[in-house]
């Protein structure tokens, strides 16, 4: 499983990630966590508004951080 953290890192993007790892971490799921702020990478992957997850190329949230729940459902 490729997951993919989009933001530039503002405080809101960094607690994306925070949440992201530590749902991974809890649901014992092999995958791997790819912090991305190229904008023009993320516009490729469209996503305009920040931060955003994309798990193996799709985009599940856009615009704030998960919350723990949110992420562990996509995990599934």
């Amino acid at each position: 499983m490729k997951i993919q953290v989009m933001g530039p890192g503002c405080p809101r993007c960094q607690e994306a990630e925070k949440v992201v790892r530590e749902a991974v971490a809890e649901s014992g799921v092999e995958a791997t966590i790819e912090k991305v702020t190229d904008f023009q990478q993320m516009a490729g992957a469209g996503v305009f508004s920040t931060p955003a997850v994309v798990i193996d190329g799709q985009v599940k949230l856009s615009g704030r951080p998960p919350s723990k729940a949110e992420a562990l459902e996509w995990l599934k």
